[in-house]
């Protein structure tokens, strides 16, 4: 009688392959997050710069700078999101426990279809935010109408996920064979809402990204642009503007090749072909903004102060 033969041991992996898929793990949400800071950069970088009169395609960031700019930009809607999403979890987490236990079973289904018709309510009359300025209930001008109602269509995804989360959570004790049929249809429509509170806090946070880099530029203009350094203008030629309070000078033929003075300019951007230049008494309303060639008919003095 032959002796029976060990089961066939499945090969094992090489230990680069274990090594790549924990690399692969810790890689890809960093890919995400990188991307997502780049794009809030750029967001913020074009809002800033198109505020002050600059084309900002022409400037030529590189990825490091834009990445930067994002950090500071959406530091303090992250930091208010993640506490107000922390505030509710815990508190659909509570009540999640309350609804659990078997004494509750009644309020549990009642929970289920008042939290599933609200929180729909609140994603249908929040979603013509992502299409028109009309929206279906009134609010106050300016930031309220702006970021109210993004949030309020991602309270009402929460609320009606967690009813999709209640739903599911029901004991074999209470759901018949007939309704645990239904549960794919639950689990997808908890996937689309979840899309939903993704794509509405992706939203509101580039709003507020974009409001954020306009008001800067606007401080900056109001503040006579002290975070810009002055610069001295040395032209061959006589240099055509409209920017207001420039003092300019003829030095004469004697002081060389660039005859012409101009002071009262700041820079504000430079890109590799061009100035961007205005006057530091200008404001918003009335900047004007001065672009001239990066070449031998310019010479542009950067001073400190």
């Amino acid at each position: 009688m032959p002796a029976p033969q060990e089961p066939a041991r499945p090969p094992s992996r090489p230990p680069m392959f274990g090594s790549l898929e924990k690399a692969a793990y810790i890689l890809a949400p960093g890919t995400v997050v990188v991307g997502l800071l780049y794009y809030f950069g750029s967001v913020y970088t074009k809002a800033y710069y198109t505020a002050l009169g600059v084309l900002p395609e022409d400037l030529g960031f590189s990825v490091q700078s834009i990445l930067a700019n994002s950090a500071s930009a959406i530091f303090f809607p992250l930091w208010i999101l993640l506490m107000c999403g922390l505030i509710v979890l815990l508190v659909l987490g509570w009540v999640g426990h309350r609804l659990a236990l078997p004494a509750h079973a009644a309020r549990r289904r009642t929970a289920i279809r008042w939290l599933g018709a609200v929180g729909l309510l609140m994603v249908l009359l929040s979603s013509p935010v992502f299409f028109s300025d009309r929206l279906l209930f009134p609010l106050p001008g300016g930031w309220p109408r702006q970021f109210v109602p993004c949030l309020v269509m991602a309270l009402g995804a929460t609320l009606a996920f967690f009813a999709v989360q209640l739903r599911l959570g029901q004991g074999p004790e209470v759901r018949s064979p007939q309704v645990r049929t239904g549960d794919r249809l639950w689990l997808a429509g908890g996937a689309l809402l979840i899309g939903v509170l993704t794509m509405s806090l992706f939203f509101d946070m580039a709003r507020y990204v974009k409001a954020v880099g306009r008001g800067n530029a606007i401080a900056e203009t109001k503040g006579g642009y002290r975070g810009s350094p002055w610069v001295v203008v040395h032209s061959r030629m006589p240099l055509p503007h409209h920017a207001k309070n420039i003092t300019p000078f003829d030095l004469g033929s004697r002081s060389g090749p660039y005859r012409y003075e101009y002071r009262g300019f700041r820079i504000v951007a430079k890109s590799p072909t061009r100035y961007y230049l205005v006057s530091s008494s200008s404001r918003y309303a009335d900047r004007d903004v001065v672009v001239l060639p990066d070449n031998d008919n310019v010479w542009v003095e950067i001073r400190g102060s």
